[in-house]
């Protein structure tokens, strides 16, 4: 995890700018998303930095409204097209959402690792 600590912090600036959502029930968080620009390399406008449910949560639709809400952003945003840089085991969930896998990406906390990378259309 301290490998990955400044991939998965998310920013103060980001919550500001109204790019950041947490579902809560029951007074727990279920889980984060937030938005970030895209890399201007990229062919997306914008990317989902980050995407996280609580483990016990998963499968009661948490994962689905922060993705949605991470599309509506970018679509009331002017984007049209949204990349994923996924964790191996969330790319059959991103892909249920509509996402499509276009190949596979460096990891941006773990050297040498690649994760795969998918888009969707905002």
């Amino acid at each position: 995890m301290h490998q990955c600590k400044d991939a998965l912090t998310v920013r103060p600036a980001a919550i500001d700018a109204g790019r950041v959502w947490v579902v809560e029930a029951d007074g727990a968080v279920k889980g984060v998303a937030s938005v970030a620009d895209a890399d201007p390399a990229s062919a997306c406008d914008y990317e989902i930095a980050h995407l996280f449910v609580e483990p016990a949560a998963m499968g009661e639709g948490a994962g689905r409204l922060l993705f949605e809400k991470c599309v509506a952003w970018v679509r009331s945003n002017g984007g049209g097209k949204l990349e994923i840089l996924s964790d191996p085991g969330a790319a059959a969930f991103y892909q249920r959402m509509g996402a499509r896998l276009v190949g596979d990406a460096p990891s941006d906390a773990i050297p040498g690792r690649r994760l795969p990378l998918l888009v969707v259309d905002a």
